[in-house]
């Protein structure tokens, strides 16, 4: 990276690089990478408002939107996988939503109940899916010519520290751009978090957990910008980004099981009675994963109002 660099070509490279270092390995079928390859992907795609504008910034914001709807459908499915492996109890720990080790379902637990069969049967379906996927999400990949769309980025990032005071302040109209975004971004959340109420809805909790994740993306940008420490408001989003993926993944896992049941090649009826056993498991523990979410929407709601007064609050306040 070169010395010299400015504020938004640095930044910009940071989540360049992440790219670069997990696609190859993403692409090869890696399931952290293709898990960090998808992160970087939105990361990105966050950052690009603040050096394009116009038809650049559509095209560039197509290319690697393309390359995050490769990678999702083949993340939906490892993590499908990661959480068939707890009920199967074949291993002590399995990778939870973000990356990081956690203790599987004891064996004792309500887990143990799920005959062994129907989990067999639906990892079986769910990877022979996979296989399929991956040689989409190759092709896509192929075709992105990362290095080309890069030297482009790299190029519009240093245009725009060139409008800048220099090279190493940022512009207080640049920063007070990127605050704007994340107030924005803080105002749908408490829309999203309020529609949801506390009630359990699936689809509405799933709006909840994407206008959080793009809070965080907003947020860590202005701490970049600014060079802020403060962590403990992106870390509270980050958590509750984790609990709604984890609700989110095992509805996708329910609805994944109720389509292999109906599909022709449907398991036998002793295995499809396994399957609706496994079903019931996987709502009991997304009801009680929601009691943990009511929990955290004072907090919340809390970051939304800080967020958002940010436009109307002193400039030199750190948002994040």
């Amino acid at each position: 990276m070169p010395v010299t660099a400015g504020r938004f070509e640095l930044l910009i490279r940071q989540r360049l690089g992440a790219l670069s270092r997990t696609l190859p390995p993403a692409r090869a079928g890696d399931v952290t990478s293709v898990h960090q390859a998808r992160v970087a992907t939105r990361r990105l795609r966050e950052a690009l408002p603040l050096i394009a504008r116009g038809s650049s910034l559509q095209k560039h914001r197509r290319r690697v939107r393309r390359l995050t709807r490769a990678l999702g459908p083949v993340r939906e499915l490892d993590v499908a996988l990661l959480t068939l492996d707890e009920f199967d109890g074949t291993q002590g720990t399995a990778p939870s939503r973000s990356g990081r080790q956690g203790t599987a379902p004891s064996r004792s637990g309500q887990q143990a109940e799920v005959p062994r069969a129907g989990v067999l049967s639906l990892q079986q379906a769910i990877r022979q899916e996979r296989t399929r996927l991956q040689v989409d999400m190759r092709r896509t990949i192929d075709r992105t010519r990362l290095p080309k769309l890069s030297e482009k980025l790299v190029a519009a990032a240093r245009k725009r520290d060139k409008e800048g005071p220099g090279r190493r302040t940022v512009d207080p109209k640049q920063l007070a751009a990127a605050r704007d975004r994340a107030a924005r971004r803080a105002e749908r959340l408490r829309i999203k978090i309020e529609s949801a109420a506390a009630i359990y809805l699936a689809d509405r909790l799933h709006e909840v957990r994407i206008a959080a994740k793009k809070l965080r993306y907003a947020l860590e940008i202005v701490r970049d910008l600014s060079r802020s420490r403060a962590t403990a408001r992106i870390l509270t989003l980050k958590r509750a980004q984790d609990l709604l993926g984890r609700i989110h993944d095992l509805e996708v896992l329910i609805a994944r099981t109720r389509a292999i049941q109906g599909s022709p090649n449907a398991p036998t009826l002793r295995v499809s009675a396994d399957m609706d056993l496994l079903v019931r498991r996987l709502e009991t523990e997304c009801r009680r994963l929601h009691g943990r979410y009511i929990a955290m929407r004072a907090p919340l709601l809390t970051i939304c109002d800080h967020v958002s007064g940010v436009r109307t609050s002193r400039r030199g306040e750190p948002a994040a």
